[in-house]
């Protein structure tokens, strides 16, 4: 352990009540916890952990549970909703620690089911995503009212979250009930210490950029600059957020949502847009640096087809240079007599300018020759430009083997415990799972191969988009007239015609050319090596890109390529589309990040697998220099790499500021072992920028709480217990009660308390959160019919936005409003707006005359005319959902816990009187009693508790069924109905 974890838990330690813990991202947050447990003993009672949003940090507390100290055997089980009532109190009363899902102790708590009294403490695990009305918080102002002497103690390692609004951090510490707040930044003095005493040896290589990276990358800044003046005409959002640095991280869409979401509606489509096109451009500088030259284009390619019409910034002045420069990285058109395109006229030039044309194309009516004479001279040149990293990561593979024979590393019998102090991996650290199987193509093969592949993917792609289109086309001509836009032909021109005049004809003819030579040439060496064992499980548009990369030369631009024979290609490994990163994980020899999690849950020898898979013996056969085993993790799956492997070489590919943390935590507690580190950052690149912008965010994150924290003003009663978020409502409440002083000295009755039966589902929304701060009792059970039980006659059925579009679209809305119609007499649809955005479903502008099947409007309306007693209640806020139930329930009894459990349950022990399941209430016959003559919505109920079936109707006097059915009129209509004579043939 290291020194600044012990002087944490000694800090929580000191504190009975609990605190809040912020420490920067990568200062290993789950050994802090793993360490926390392992001092914990069963005799204090039972620890209880939040179930963390995400899995990876509950993965890492066991593993460093079984790392840090094997012969503990109590590592933390999961208790969730699958578990029976009284499994789960054996497991709160036995003192071990277990992680919960909030949705089942929330439960639990109302339902007294959990013994507070034998829980020692509670441990949340993702502070930073607290507020007042989550359920986290929820639950510690349930727990805090009935255990005051139990602490809680949260933690967060995302520093720049805890100061995003207003006080933050302070309104948290509320929330939680605690008084301390333990801020432990890299800058501090203790950490600081540590991690500096032994560092790392570092290298640090700045890797410089092609040129055509670095004008991509020039006008991309440029046309987010462009986007971003754009954003601050519109004096909506706060200027100052509004920077290219800020642009570069994933939460500017949160601060530019944050503050237009309430005015979301009424911003124009311009607005609207830019606010997208700033996160593509966002995403372009990332691929920028991650992806290779083809696969970038390909990107590029679907953008231009997406958002050719509706996106701003694809209009901007710069923007044609990010698509002719990613063009010029990997291929270029020439003449075959060797004259080169950019050789052309001014006015050729301009002319191309204004129709966002490249300038390496040509028109087609230059010096009066068709465009057929032109594409006969047309030779389409590879270029296909590596990425300066490959070159360079190569090359500090081969200087650390060279290190390693030198200094004698492999020589086993000088070190016995070989593997503590060297034991020769070397860890490459990419940003995702992608990037990493890309590497070890280009180490064990060559990046040439790597490049090749994937231009052969790109044509192959382009010739096969060209065969569906040709497909979908060819039934058209063997129809009449009149056909064509009801059978799905026609739709598909548009989309060709928009790639036809997005790129020039010439370069497309000769893309889809160069594609049908190479298809052509797979096809004719498919014939010849025919019986492949390997083939024969994949499907045709595999075997086709398997079959390519064969041993026959392609011409394409004059020159033999003789293609490498290897066994699999990268078309094979990494399948992946365009827009998202996809990889195909069924055909990956190596091991990838992936696996880590299957291997610690095994628990076999890690180092014995990574080893044996990266040992290769072919690679130094194929590049003459050998290489040192290798092992790629990916950054997003964010595994304890280190303490796995114990490497003692780390390439960081792509730099990332948690995982350069990472490596200093395990230097300082493995200190006696050596530890290299290589950094490769692009010269002059947004990637260094953003690496120093990340680092500069989270140091102003951390200054501004320690403001915050000399500022900070925490509530407490006499015994110095905090006093929680809520404590102003609750004071409000005694002095209104003690205002009316002229009745008996100011004494008041004292109210009933309001009593709101909800269902189990709902606790996974913050309503309940809010109506129990309102003073109303929750209880929780399963309901059948409804989500929350009001009074014995109102049941309501809550929305949100989201849930409603995704009901009507399934249907579910009308079954769960059929239901509740039948079953109760003031039916409620509760249609419920997030507080922080806009109260509306679509700008007025939106809002059409007709009733058309696509609107929510048309849906709504048909709802309600369909179900005419049915309620429907909007509100804008969960807060002002809680005073419109405290409005409805004014004049209500309360409800009926055993009753409303009942509704629409079916029953097994047959008919029980004045019961109100489902099996006693015949729906046929009520159905068939509403659509007789002379009945009515104001009627049919009446009828129904004057007689007991469709027999005794038939034979009531007419003057009965007039004092049923409220008038003559009604009652002489049904009775001429029922005693019309049935017509016969005799």
């Amino acid at each position: 352990m290291v020194q600044f974890h012990e002087h944490i838990i000694t800090e929580l330690l000191e504190n009975s009540n609990g605190g809040l813990v912020v420490l920067s991202s990568g200062l290993s947050l789950s050994k802090l916890v793993s360490s926390l447990l392992l001092l914990r003993s069963s005799s204090e009672g039972t620890l209880l952990l939040l179930s963390p949003s995400s899995t990876s940090l509950k993965s890492n507390i066991i593993f460093h549970l079984k790392t840090l100290n094997p012969q503990f055997n109590q590592i933390p089980a999961e208790i969730t909703a699958d578990l029976p009532a009284h499994h789960r109190h054996a497991l709160y009363t036995s003192g071990n620690a277990f992680f919960i899902t909030p949705r089942i102790l929330i439960v639990d708590l109302l339902t007294n089911k959990l013994p507070t009294s034998k829980i020692a403490g509670i441990l949340v695990l993702n502070a930073h995503s607290l507020s007042e009305t989550s359920t986290e918080a929820f639950i510690v102002r349930i727990f805090r009212s009935l255990n005051r002497s139990a602490y809680v103690r949260a933690f967060s390692d995302k520093p720049h979250a805890m100061v995003s609004g207003f006080a933050k951090a302070e309104r948290t510490m509320k929330c939680l009930h605690v008084r301390k707040l333990h801020l432990w930044p890299r800058f501090q003095v203790y950490v600081s210490q540590e991690l500096e005493r032994d560092p790392p040896e570092v290298v640090d290589i700045r890797v410089p950029m092609s040129k055509y990276m670095v004008g991509i990358q020039k006008a991309i800044i440029e046309v987010m600059d462009a986007c971003l003046k754009e954003m601050r005409k519109t004096n909506k959002v706060d200027v100052e957020d509004l920077t290219v640095e800020n642009g570069l991280f994933k939460s500017f869409d949160e601060i530019v949502r944050r503050q237009l979401d309430p005015i979301w509606h009424t911003l124009g489509k311009k607005t609207k847009q830019l606010v997208s096109d700033l996160k593509t451009l966002r995403k372009l500088l990332d691929y920028l640096v991650r992806y290779d030259a083809v696969t970038y284009l390909k990107y590029l390619d679907t953008l231009r087809v997406s958002e050719s019409f509706r996106s701003v910034w694809i209009f901007a002045e710069a923007s044609y240079k990010i698509f002719d420069y990613a063009k010029k990285r990997v291929f270029h058109l020439a003449r075959s007599d060797g004259t080169k395109f950019n050789e052309l006229s001014k006015g050729v030039k301009k002319k191309k300018r204004k129709s966002k044309v490249d300038d390496k194309v040509i028109e087609e009516a230059v010096d009066g020759t068709s465009s057929s004479t032109l594409n006969a001279g047309l030779v389409l040149e590879e270029v296909l430009e590596e990425s300066p990293k490959w070159k360079v990561l190569r090359e500090v593979l081969e200087e650390v083997e060279e290190e390693r024979q030198k200094e004698g590393m492999l020589r086993e019998e000088l070190f016995p415990e070989g593997e503590d102090t060297n034991n020769g991996i070397v860890l490459v650290a990419c940003k995702d799972e992608r990037s990493c199987l890309q590497l070890e193509e280009c180490i064990t093969s060559s990046p040439k191969e790597v490049m090749r592949e994937e231009w052969k993917k790109y044509l192959l792609n382009k010739v096969q988009l060209r065969d569906i289109v040709n497909k979908k086309k060819k039934p058209k001509d063997f129809k009449p007239k009149g056909f064509g836009i009801l059978d799905g032909v026609t739709p598909i021109a548009p989309a060709q015609s928009a790639e036809t005049t997005s790129i020039s004809k010439q370069e497309h003819d000769a893309l889809l050319a160069a594609a049908s030579k190479l298809r052509n040439v797979s096809e004719n060496d498919h014939v010849k090596d025919t019986p492949q064992p390997d083939i024969g499980g994949q499907g045709s548009g595999k075997r086709k890109r398997k079959v390519g990369i064969r041993k026959v030369p392609i011409v394409l631009d004059g020159l033999g390529v003789q293609n490498n024979d290897k066994e699999e290609s990268v078309g094979n490994k990494i399948g992946m589309s365009d827009s998202k990163n996809e990889v195909n994980e069924d055909e990956i020899n190596h091991v990838s990040a992936g696996r880590f999690s299957e291997i610690m849950e095994e628990g076999t020898s890690v180092e014995n697998i990574v080893l044996r898979k990266h040992t290769n013996p072919d690679v130094a056969e194929k590049t003459g220099k050998p290489l040192p085993p290798v092992h790629f993790y990916a950054l997003e799956s964010d595994q304890p790499i280190l303490d796995i492997l114990k490497p003692s070489i780390v390439i960081v590919y792509h730099p990332d500021m948690a995982f350069v943390r990472e490596i200093e935590v395990y230097k300082a507690e493995n200190s006696s072992k050596r530890l290299k580190v290589y950094f490769l950052f692009y010269e002059d690149s947004t990637e260094a920028q953003k690496f120093e912008a990340s680092i500069r965010r989270e140091n102003g994150a951390f200054e501004s709480l320690i403001r915050q924290k000399s500022m900070m003003m925490i509530p407490v009663d006499q015994s110095e217990h905090c006093l929680g978020s809520n404590y102003a409502y609750e004071s409000d409440l005694n002095t209104l009660q003690n205002s009316v002083t002229r009745k008996a000295g100011g004494r008041k009755e004292a109210d009933k308390e309001m009593q709101v039966i909800v269902d189990m589902r709902e606790f996974m929304s913050s309503l309940p959160n809010v109506l129990h701060q309102k003073g109303m009792r929750i209880i929780p059970v399963t309901l059948e019919v409804g989500d929350y039980i009001l009074s014995p006659f109102i049941c309501v059925e809550r929305k949100s936005i989201q849930d409603l579009f995704m009901s009507f679209t399934s249907g579910r809305l009308y079954h769960q409003v059929e239901t509740m119609v039948r079953y109760y007499r003031i039916p409620v649809l509760l249609i419920e707006f997030s507080q922080d955005k806009s109260f509306s479903f679509q700008s007025a502008s939106d809002i059409g005359d007709d009733v058309t099947p696509n609107s929510i409007i048309s849906k709504l309306s048909l709802l309600a005319l369909h179900f005419p007693r049915l309620r429907i209640i909007w509100s804008r806020s969960l807060h002002a959902t809680a005073e419109i139930f405290a409005s409805l329930k004014a004049n209500q009894d309360e409800p009926d816990e055993t009753k409303a459990i009942r509704v629409g349950v079916p029953s097994e022990e047959g008919i029980v009187e004045n019961d109100v399941r489902a099996e006693n209430y015949n729906t046929s016959a009520v159905e068939f009693l509403r659509r007789l003559p002379g009945v009515t919505d104001s009627n049919y109920r009446a009828i129904m508790d004057g007689c007991k079936s469709m027999a005794e109707l038939a034979l009531l006097p007419e003057e009965r069924l007039a004092e049923l059915m409220g008038g003559h009129k009604a009652a002489r209509t049904l009775r001429d109905f029922l005693d019309a004579k049935y017509p016969t043939l005799l």
